[in-house]
């Protein structure tokens, strides 16, 4: 009997054998509202196997797969593509060819203990961009952690070539989860080692330019912070980071990257996963880094966490709100090891070693290097999105994200929440799992006009035997009712995706203000 009968984990497990190239039109119900004109973009696992029966070892080493739903007149298209990596050239191979983060390639005789040498300092371990994709200028990039990103045609999906970071400010990975700050400009963390051998996370810019080209922005990028690493040879591991108008926020969790256990890892051809190092015993540190001057201004402490998503953060007065989707711990990375996915339904223990909460923390800068707390609700959000456009390192009151309680009678719910007061709004439907929920501003209305007023985006799939079906749902992100959705009819399986960003053909209203940097007078 299974343990968590409203959950299908095989939604992660799908290959898609069959790109869809050429656009299909699906089957609109309800109405979709003529102001939405524009690309939701989707990235995420496209294949978990190698060949017809090799299978990664771990979610994270699945080959990428764009989804795009073209929203025009009320109607809607999809395609998809894989991202044509390095990494995704061995896919039709016989034998696992590149050790990632969770699987071992096959042992390959040529692979000699010189050539493993060699690759330690080679900074990319791989090129697999599997997780997010982010604008540069007009160019869409699908990401993972390693420098290599990809430029993705967003007409066709085809990829087009690739940007390796560490050529342009020498960072070894960086966060799957930039900033597009409001002049367009681009921020990111990085680690970065000195020529002493000191390594340093780095916040790194990649400033708009008149031209609005993505190139001229590359070769533009240049450091603007760099905080040494908490623990000597361990920096911590982070997926995502903060932003406000004066400060960049560092969340030094106690879950690090062990670089001799990397190194090591190299040597003797071994997953990544293994270098993951994580200190119980250890405080989550919060480093507030002045944007002016790029020094640290001052760091928090606060008990173990583990995080992958910080949900958003502000100022306000003399104190700073970070908001954050939060774990006792990073057994979550393992339970999406693939045969913790096949067995979940016989583990009583998956439900808790996943079980996560929104939480709040309020940092005083005046004050002291303690942290005030609190959960924003009592439900387990995963992928939050907020109306970024307007509120990101801004004050908000909503976010929107996905349930995360594998136990629950819905797991995937879309879940809306009032940080101010912890009410909820939620949408489900049974045997459907919707995507992360992005919102679209109403650009009909003021600039002025209330912070939920628009709609939010999510692709869905289904479970059991509906695997050859994808749909775009449209809901009011004011009441959490459905208005519109299109389904699709595929010609091979559908993978459940992770993250994604929503472009609209024609900006309208749009907001070109550049943040003011004030002095950090809080000393």
């Amino acid at each position: 009997m299974d343990l968590y009968p409203h959950v299908d984990q095989s939604i992660w497990l799908r290959t898609c054998e069959k790109e869809i190239t050429t656009p299909i039109r699906g089957v609109v119900t309800g109405k979709i509202p003529e102001w939405v004109n524009g690309k939701l973009f989707r990235n995420g696992p496209g294949a978990s196997k190698v060949g017809k029966d090799l299978e990664f070892g771990h979610l994270f080493d699945n080959f990428g797969l764009i989804h795009c739903f073209t929203i025009a007149n009320a109607s809607v298209t999809y395609q998809c593509r894989f991202v044509n990596s390095d990494y995704y050239k061995q896919i039709n191979s016989k034998r696992m060819l590149i050790t990632d983060f969770g699987t071992k390639c096959t042992s390959d005789p040529c692979n000699t203990i010189f050539h493993r040498v060699k690759s330690i300092f080679n900074p990319s371990t791989t090129d697999n961009t599997m997780i997010t994709i982010y604008p540069f200028a007009d160019e869409m990039y699908a990401f993972g952690e390693s420098p290599v990103i990809h430029k993705i045609n967003k007409e066709t999906l085809k990829t087009e070539g690739s940007q390796n970071i560490y050529k342009h400010v020498g960072v070894v990975n960086h966060s799957a989860h930039p900033h597009i700050d409001y002049d367009g400009s681009v921020y990111n963390i990085g680690v970065s080692y000195t020529k002493y051998g000191r390594l340093v996370q780095n916040i790194v810019c990649f400033p708009k330019c008149e031209s609005n080209n993505a190139d001229e922005m590359f070769k533009k990028a240049h450091v603007v912070a760099a905080i040494p690493a908490r623990k000597f040879l361990h920096p911590s591991y982070m997926h995502s980071f903060g932003i406000t108008e004066n400060y960049f926020i560092l969340v030094q969790q106690p879950l690090s990257i062990s670089i001799l256990s990397f190194v090591k890892n190299k040597l003797l051809n071994e997953p990544i996963i293994s270098a993951l190092k994580w200190d119980k015993q250890r405080k989550t540190r919060i480093d507030v880094i002045c944007r002016k001057t790029g020094k640290l201004f001052k760091s928090f402490y606060t008990s173990s966490l583990f995080f992958l998503h910080v949900i958003n953060q502000y100022e306000n007065g003399d104190k700073i709100i970070i908001d954050i989707c939060c774990y006792e711990d990073p057994s979550m990375i393992d339970c999406m090891y693939t045969e913790a996915l096949k067995s979940m339904q016989s583990n009583p223990d998956y439900a808790k070693l996943f079980r996560g909460r929104p939480k709040r923390f309020i940092l005083d800068l005046k004050q002291t290097k303690e942290v005030e707390t609190k959960i924003l609700c009592n439900l387990g959000c995963e992928t939050p999105q907020i109306n970024y456009n307007k509120h990101l390192g801004r004050y908000y009151r909503y976010f929107y994200a996905i349930n995360s309680d594998v136990d629950a009678r819905y797991p995937g719910t879309i879940i809306k929440v009032d940080v101010e007061n912890g009410h909820t709004l939620t949408w489900c439907e049974d045997n459907c799992y919707p995507s992360e929920p992005i919102f679209v501003a109403n650009n009909t209305k003021s600039p002025n006009t209330k912070e939920d007023d628009g709609i939010l985006l999510a692709s869905m799939v289904w479970g059991r035997t509906a695997t050859n079906l994808i749909g775009l749902l449209v809901l009011n992100a004011q009441t959490m009712k459905e208005i519109a959705r299109c389904v699709f009819v595929t010609p091979s399986v559908v993978p459940k995706c992770l993250h994604g960003w929503y472009t609209p053909n024609k900006r309208k209203n749009n907001e070109t203000t550049v943040i003011n940097k004030k002095q950090c007078n809080h000393h």
